[in-house]
């Protein structure tokens, strides 16, 4: 018998429909469809359309699932059925006036009006709930278009002719499918300077081809507090990435914490988890249902597979459901609970160990006290919702201290192990107890700790054998170790020296600092990560503490390392500082024994991966533990040519939450294609390219040397801009007095000078390694929200913000407008805070009146002021409440768990303090270090000269 692909275009096929008794054409590279042409007659023969074609057998359609009343008119698409489709509550109620075409495909979630009439309309833009800083609102916008399938044009009774099908083919979408391009809006960087508020705007809109998704949700697509890209528009070929020079990759933040207000992830609880049987694809908004509603099509690979039995099933109502419902098919991001085929053992209870250093130079500190008073006050924040939560608390200087804690009592008991060379566990049970059953003996313990050490002179520290204590203990489990350290590790497993000279500080041999002295804490991690244990550093040396070996732990377990230099409880600012943050992270809810893997479409490769994790496998990330707020980059190549109007991307993280659930969270980013240059640039997102630079640059100063780094940064940013004169602008290759960028990606370059000018790769011979290592962990684990205060300050005027700053309004206390990071902003009469996200100065001016000075500092003038370190007063003035609520503000208005302290910083104050906060306005020129104009002048050249050889 003749085979329909007889007749079709090289590259289709053709699938037999029974609910319609058709044959669908399929598209294999895009998985676009069309229907055949209608039958004419009801005894019009089948083979009409396809000569001697029989279709399939009847027992083909033996397994038809049966649909409720109603439903099934809806999914096979007759008129009728979808007016009562529209009554049960599809989106209205269904138009009289004009029937649906004969085999059309039903795409469900459109208004009538735009399903019957085929009318391009567009749905307004949707800004989401909130407006992060590097990102803002998920911006999202829906358009409905003309639905795919219409009817093939060709004489009755003759199959479709190839010319025919290529002229349909060529209506339904190819490319930006009928959508309006982005335009590209060109400005000169030398007469635009930055505006700090461009970057709380959101990155450029996400303009997918009609009927790529099938709900109207304005959340179907991913918010980029998740998943954002560097283009937002993806070209078709290698080729033309290459031309732009704009790196291709994803930003990820998968368990990001949720502001007042904001809508946890939906949580689908029936188990019925469709996957593509191919590639593994979660189904989500942006697959096509075929074969009457039978079938799905997966969007990254277009296999077809069946819809699971009971995914139209209602299992808490035990009736049939809405399958347009679901939210798997509305969300961008979703949480399936997990069945017990994704489970290696039954989901594990969260478990922390705390490693606590009680050195003469820890107890000194204030340390010990502080932390064991912070652990107290936060047992109740612990997650511990279903009570399976377990704890043990390990001290250690040379030797290592474990407490039996018997369920039941008041009374612990230390157990001292001094040999460790070869750690082992005193006694099997009651080291790690579970934290509702022991409660009333870890209170009593935790308030002893500080009074048992408090007269040890031992000075040294056994930290790598406590850490293989801790693995010994909680191994069989996993879970969290948490290290408080104040001096560098002297004995045993992992023992360092002082290695900081200041003689290499600055040059080519500074580098090796940064890398791990001893092959203990790379090896040590991998082992935790096998066993799903993550660690979390927390370093207080106020001399060299070799933060770079240490960092290592969390860098491979996916933890975080704190850092609290010169720690000082005595000084309370450092005691609220640590209090709050250590308390944030013991309360905080973590995924457990995690892995994530992002999938993508056909012609799409995940190249290399940036973050705190452990490359299990070519792209499967073991993350013993998620904690919230923790970003990761991933850079992408493009194989092949693709041929598909869009492509997908999708993070799926299989865990366990810390209330023993095991779950799998999937997050959706659909993004269009585009073989236009114009758009690729005017699709970029300067702050996911930026983050991914950020990245970038810090694995070059460890692999490389930080000038290698420095000279990367910037030359990936002059290629960017020699790319976009010559493509884009009239003077292509000769030189030109203008800088030419796509206003979306005008502050770039700013935020690469405050890259090149972070204390993680600046160029300085007096930046201590430590400092720098904390700065590099910094930059490759902060979200976009977090990280572009980071790298580019926020600078606020006080003393004449506007009369509505730091009161409150409709969301909350409104904020001064920020103003560009340059010192010509500072009047002599001024104040002004400046805050990175981790640090913040209240700047000072010397002529500042003394009223002011009274209203905020409660002193009589200037001269009573002291620099450094403070509490800022509440006064009772309108002014000092108003400065105050911005400050708070200012701590509160971002993820994560931060808490950064303030300075004092008089104009006229100490010199070191006083370069410590000029030096975050990056906008003036510094040591070696350019301006912003020199900076963008010296890019012009550089792009004047890469151009004549371009």
């Amino acid at each position: 018998m003749a085979s329909p692909s007889q007749q079709l275009p090289p590259g289709w096929q053709a699938e037999w429909d029974a609910g319609n008794q058709r044959y669908l054409f399929i598209e294999t590279a895009t998985g676009r469809t069309q229907w055949e042409p209608p039958v004419q007659g009801p005894t019009a023969p089948i083979d009409s359309v396809a000569p001697s074609v029989s279709p399939p057998p009847a027992h083909s359609t033996s397994k038809r699932r049966q649909y409720a009343a109603g439903q099934t008119q809806a999914y096979y698409g007759a008129a009728d059925g979808i007016a009562a489709g529209f009554e049960a509550g599809y989106g209205g109620a269904a138009p009289q006036q004009q029937a649906q075409p004969q085999g059309q495909l039903f795409t469900p979630g459109l208004a009538g009006e735009q399903l019957f009439a085929g009318q391009q309309q567009q749905q307004p833009a949707y800004y989401g709930p909130e407006a992060d800083y590097g990102g803002g609102p998920g911006y999202v916008q829906q358009q409905q278009g003309p639905i795919y399938g219409q009817q093939l044009q060709g004489p009755p009774g003759q199959a479709p002719q190839i010319g025919a099908l290529a002229d349909q083919f060529g209506q339904m979408g190819m490319g930006m499918g009928g959508q309006k391009p982005l335009q590209l809006q060109t400005i000169n960087l030398l007469t635009s300077p930055p505006d700090p508020r461009e970057l709380s705007r959101p990155p450029p809109e996400i303009r997918l081809p009609p009927n790529a998704c099938l709900s109207p949700n304005p959340a179907a697509n991913a918010d980029p507090s998740y998943l954002r890209c560097t283009l937002n528009a993806i070209p078709t070929t290698s080729n033309l990435l290459n031309k732009s020079k704009i790196p291709l990759g994803l930003v990820i933040t998968p368990y990001r914490s949720l502001n007042e207000g904001e809508s946890a992830v939906p949580l689908v609880t029936d188990t019925i988890i469709a996957r593509c049987r191919r590639c593994r694809t979660y189904i989500n908004p942006f697959v096509q249902f075929i074969d009457g509603g039978n079938r799905w099509r997966c969007c990254m690979c277009n296999m077809s597979n069946e819809v699971p039995q009971l995914f139209d099933w209602d299992q808490v109502r035990n009736q049939p459901g809405d399958r347009w419902a679901r939210d798997e098919l509305n969300h961008s991001t979703v949480e399936f609970v997990a069945p017990t085929e994704y489970m290696v053992r039954a989901p594990q209870p969260a478990v922390y160990v705390i490693l606590i250093d009680v050195s003469h130079t820890a107890i000194q500190s204030g340390m010990v006290a502080t932390a064991t008073r912070t652990i107290l006050e936060n047992l109740d924040r612990i997650p511990n919702e279903d009570n399976r939560t377990k704890i043990a608390i390990i001290c250690f200087d040379i030797s290592l201290y474990f407490f039996s804690m018997p369920p039941g009592t008041t009374e612990s008991t230390m157990l001292v192990v001094s040999d460790t060379d070869d750690v082992f566990l005193p006694k099997p049970t009651d080291l790690l107890v579970n934290l509702t059953e022991a409660r009333a003996s870890l209170e009593a313990l935790l308030g002893r700790i500080n009074d048992m050490f408090v007269e040890n002179i031992t000075v040294g520290s056994a930290m790598g054998p406590a850490l293989q204590a801790g693995f010994k203990l909680m191994a069989p489990i996993g879970g969290q170790i948490m290290v408080l350290s104040t001096i560098l590790p002297t004995v045993g497993a992992g023992a360092l020296k002082n290695r900081e000279d200041a003689k290499i500080l600055g040059t080519s041999k500074e580098s090796n600092l940064l890398q791990a002295a001893s092959p203990f804490y790379k090896t040590f991690a991998i082992e935790c990560s096998r066993a799903q244990v993550s660690v979390d550093m927390f370093l207080f040396s106020s001399a060299y503490q070799d933060v770079a070996s240490l960092a290592y732990l969390p860098h491979y377990t996916s933890g975080q390392t704190y850092f609290y230099p010169a720690f000082n409880a005595a000084r309370s600012e450092d005691a609220i500082k640590f209090a709050h943050e250590f308390g944030e992270v013991l309360a905080m809810p973590i995924m457990l024994e995690a892995v994530q893997r992002v999938r993508a479409s056909k012609g799409l490769r995940m190249a290399s991966f940036h973050g705190n994790f452990f490359v299990r496998s070519t792209d499967l990330l073991a993350m013993p533990a998620v904690p919230q707020d923790q970003s990761y980059a991933i850079e992408i190549q493009i194989e092949d040519t693709i041929t598909a109007p869009f492509v997908m991307f999708q993070v799926a993280v299989l865990h366990t939450t810390c209330y023993g659930e095991r779950r799998i969270r999937v997050i959706n980013l659909a993004l269009p294609t585009t073989s236009n240059l114009s758009e690729l640039y005017a699709s970029a997102d300067q702050v996911a390219i930026a983050t991914l630079l950020a990245n970038k640059a810090v694995e070059r100063c460890i692999t490389h040397s930080l000038e290698n780094s420095r000279e990367a940064v910037f030359a990936k940013l002059v290629e960017i801009f020699s790319a976009f004169k010559a493509g884009m602008t009239a003077a292509g290759a000769g030189a030109s007095a203008q800088l030419s960028i796509s206003e979306n990606l005008k502050m770039l370059p700013v935020l690469i000078l405050g890259l090149l000018k972070n204390v993680g790769i600046r160029q300085s011979a007096q930046i201590p390694p430590d400092l720098r290592a904390y700065a590099q962990a910094l930059l490759t684990s902060l979200p976009s929200q977090l990280l572009m205060p980071y790298i580019n300050a926020c600078f606020y005027s006080l003393h004449n913000m506007a009369p509505e700053a730091g009161t409150v309004g409709e969301n909350g206390v409104i904020m001064p407008v920020p103003l560009p990071l340059s010192s010509e902003r500072l009047e002599r009469h001024g104040l002004y805070l400046i805050e990175d996200g981790q640090t913040m100065f209240l700047w000072v001016g010397r002529d500042a009146v003394p009223q002011l000075v009274m209203d905020v500092f409660n002193l009589a003038s200037y001269e009573a002021l002291r620099g450094g370190k403070t509490t800022l007063p509440v006064l009772d003035n309108p002014f000092s409440q108003r400065v105050n609520a911005v400050i708070q503000k200012s701590r509160e208005m971002r993820r994560g768990v931060y808490y950064p302290q303030l300075y004092v910083v008089k104009e006229d104050g100490e010199m070191a303090l006083r370069l410590w906060a000029l030096s975050f306005l990056i906008q003036d020129r510094a040591d070696v270090m350019p301006s912003y104009q020199q900076f963008v002048n010296q890019l012009k050249d550089k792009v004047n000269g890469a151009s004549n050889g371009y």
